[in-house]
């Protein structure tokens, strides 16, 4: 199911089969519900207790949230082009795309959400997610004030800077292990 030459570069991923069966049972689902195995799965699988937390934290940043997942995916592939992380870059990329129904957006999002075709709404919740990661210590009352200037409610704010951070993480944890972006990502939502 998986080559675990192509997932990782820095670690082996583990044979799938020999994982606890719930990474197996979450593995076989994204792997239907994709029609492939996107490597954060196997690779995330190396230490079970921490995929288990990651994908927990990710379920619940992504469906119990006051934004749009088109602004999930912003979010992401803004942080992750600060951070040069190429496997969100083109893993959410394609999320983007296929959410927000614009082939262009992600590679414009990656490289500079200032110039990106957006709306100054989500331009004003990149600033702030882009702020965030850059330079957190300078994050203030009048950040998140911008932002509600724009419609974001206090929640809204709060789930912005979670997915911020959540992603300076993931981008970490990728660049580690040299996750290998699937083939399959870059012709998704073109």
């Amino acid at each position: 199911m998986v080559d675990s030459d192509t997932v990782m570069g820095r670690f082996e991923a583990p044979d799938v089969d020999d994982l606890p069966e719930d990474l197996q049972d979450r593995i076989a689902e994204e792997t239907d519900r994709a029609g492939f195995t996107p490597n954060i799965f196997p690779a995330m699988a190396y230490r079970p207790s921490h995929f288990r937390a990651f994908f927990a934290y990710h379920d619940a940043l992504v469906e119990e949230t006051a934004l749009e997942r088109e602004e999930i995916e912003m979010i992401i592939v803004a942080v992750s082009g600060v951070n040069d992380c190429l496997y969100c870059i083109v893993a959410h990329g394609a999320l983007l795309r296929i959410y927000a129904d614009a082939p262009k957006l992600a590679e414009q999002v990656a490289a500079n959400h200032r110039t990106a075709d957006i709306n100054e709404t989500h331009r004003a919740m990149l600033d702030f997610a882009v702020k965030l990661t850059e330079s957190p210590a300078r994050i203030e009352n009048a950040d998140l004030e911008r932002l509600e200037e724009y419609g974001y409610s206090r929640r809204a704010i709060w789930d912005i800077g979670s997915v911020a951070a959540f992603f300076n993480l993931s981008n970490r944890l990728a660049q580690l292990a040299d996750i290998r972006p699937n083939d399959e990502f870059y012709d998704l939502g073109r």
